[in-house]
Formats: C-alpha cells, structure tokens, sequence
C-alpha cells in the first residue's frame, strides 16, 4: 500500500511541477567599457554596402541610449572598404548611389572614418581624388586592417545574405 502511495504522490507532483511556468528571459546590461571598432567591408556586389550599414547601426544603436548614453562623436570607429562596394563611393557615381552617400556622410559627421584601399581602388581604375571628399585612401586593407587590430580596434566583418524569407513568415 505504501508503494502505491508513493507512487501516487510522485505522480501528482511530477504533473503539478509539468504545469508551473517557466521563467521568462531578461534583458542583461553587459557594462561596456568604451569601444573601438574597425568594420570589414569587401563585398561581391556594390549595393550590399548599404545592408552593410545597418550593420553599424545595429553597433551604434543601443550604445547612445541608456543605460549607456554614449556620444557617437566619442566613439572610435573606422570602416574599411575594399570590394565592390568601394565604387558607391566615387564621386561620378553619386547620383547613382546618393542614398548610400548620404548615410556614409552621416556617420562621416560623428568622426566614423572611412578608409578605401588604394590597391582595390586600382582594380576599378580610380585615383585617390576619384572618391568623396571623406573617402581616406589607404595602402592596403590588409596592412591597415592588421594595424588597427593592433591598436585595441574589435573586428566586425559584416556578412550579408539574401532574405528568402520575411519575418512574418519565419517567427
């Protein structure tokens, strides 16, 4: 008989504990110390610069909100710049890419830099007074991405994919 209690007992508590809900998540501010970032920008297509820079607001965005209140003119970041995309940004091609410009331009007036490789900029032809008057040409992406490495910078290589799927569809 006392078996059969047992039994009995562990059973309702097993169904009673099956039924309590679950702990929610919760939001965790991790405390930041203040950041240096460089972005990796060598795309297959010009237009992916522009998904590119939603990366960088993804970065920004809860940084200059609270808890942090970060001033983005404080905040140390650079982009490098040294595929496809580097042609959104040569000043003939303005009118075509004036969207992408004007954000770039946006960022720029924070004190974001914006660096081009002089050796990627070769492939398409261009000169260094071919690019926007914020453009910074450099001698080489990979030299100048090891470099700010070595100064403390983060590296954030934004990898960009085509959506098949909207949200709606997927959550």
């Amino acid at each position: 008989m006392n078996k059969k209690i047992t039994v009995l007992i562990c059973s309702v508590l097993f169904f009673a504990c099956s039924f309590n809900t679950q702990a929610e998540s919760k939001m965790v501010y991790t405390p930041y110390k203040d950041q240096k970032v460089i972005f990796d920008f060598y795309f297959d297509e010009p237009e992916k610069i522009s998904s590119a820079l939603y990366w960088i607001r993804s970065w920004l965005k809860p940084l200059i909100v609270p808890p942090y209140n970060e001033a983005p003119e404080f905040l140390k970041v650079v982009v490098m710049i040294h595929g496809t995309e580097l042609v959104t940004l040569a000043k003939k091609n303005e009118k075509r890419y004036q969207d992408i410009v004007d954000r770039i331009r946006y960022y720029n007036d924070f004190g974001f830099k914006f660096k081009v490789c002089e050796i990627a900029a070769g492939d398409f032809d261009y000169n260094t007074g071919d690019f926007q008057d914020f453009v910074e040409v450099v001698p080489s992406a990979m030299s100048e991405l090891v470099h700010w490495q070595q100064q403390g910078y983060g590296l954030i290589t934004p990898v960009i994919y085509s959506k098949k799927f909207s949200n709606d569809e997927i959550k």
